[in-house]
């Protein structure tokens, strides 16, 4: 298969890039090729002709975004839009990520988000990353949506974080109010894999790793597979002031991927094998 990967040094792309290392791949970044610029975007997609595009570029400051709104627009919304005309019109088939930030994250934790479920972003990332689904849903027939969250992986991340405060603190304060799947970059590649290799229905898929917890918890679990004495202490998101409001619940169900034979692990094996490389 050959392969275009957009914002390929990110995270994601270079576990993608390793997933797929035995594809025909071509790997840009923004100094490549800039997905905002529909003519450049036209023109490389018919010079490369990939059978695949998978858009990994994005604008993921979720804070810097509400006071960046068109910036995040142009890269969250209409560069996916340009990806999806463009693909549709040298018939290639386009894998996009998105984003839990979608969904309005206020629902009862003993409810998951579905595919279909309401969407009501409450803050400007969710709302620019909303907006490109549509984008890429009105433009292009055939196409693959995967909403993650909680993402980490090679590079700076979360799990690294923490670890990092632990050598010079002796307690960190951790949201216990925030309900989602912490999803390994590693992990996520796989099921987009699949999915291509399955060639599933076209359409929008949860991808993220089974089970949920909270920031706090995972926290906890961190520094017990890792040994280390740092207290961990349970606060509210109020305590932690941010300019873009953080979803309460972005627990989704992966009933749509598991029905159809995608194989996901759960959030602790995940860890195990991240914190064992």
């Amino acid at each position: 298969m050959k392969i275009l990967i957009t914002g390929a040094n990110g995270m994601l792309a270079n576990a993608i890039k390793e997933e797929l290392k035995n594809e025909e791949l071509i790997c840009t970044d923004v100094a490549d090729l800039d997905i905002t610029n529909a003519e450049q975007v036209d023109e490389f997609v018919k010079k490369v002709n990939p059978e695949y595009i998978i858009n990994c570029a994005a604008y993921t400051a979720v804070d810097k975004a509400e006071e960046n709104e068109e910036l995040a627009y142009r890269i969250n919304a209409i560069g996916p839009k340009n990806l999806a005309i463009s693909a549709n019109e040298n018939n290639a088939i386009l894998v996009h990520i998105s984003t839990d930030y979608v969904f309005g994250g206020d629902r009862p934790v003993d409810k998951d988000y579905s595919e279909e479920d309401e969407k009501n972003p409450q803050a400007v990332y969710g709302t620019t990353k909303l907006a490109g689904e549509n984008f890429i849903k009105e433009n292009c027939s055939k196409y693959y949506i995967f909403r993650t969250a909680w993402l980490y992986g090679e590079g700076h991340n979360f799990v690294r974080t923490m670890l990092e405060l632990a050598k010079t603190k002796n307690e960190v304060k951790v949201v216990n109010d925030q309900h989602g799947s912490p999803t390994y970059a590693v992990d996520l590649a796989s099921i987009i894999h699949q999915t291509i290799n399955k060639k599933l229905e076209y359409g929008i898929y949860n991808a993220t790793n089974i089970g949920y917890t909270t920031w706090y918890d995972f926290t906890k679990m961190i520094f017990e597979l890792e040994n280390v004495k740092c207290k961990v202490i349970p606060v509210t998101s109020e305590e932690f002031k941010s300019p873009a409001k953080r979803p309460k619940n972005s627990q989704m169900s992966k009933d749509k991927l598991l029905k159809n034979g995608i194989i996901i692990p759960t959030y602790e094996d995940a860890l195990r094998r991240y914190l064992s490389k």
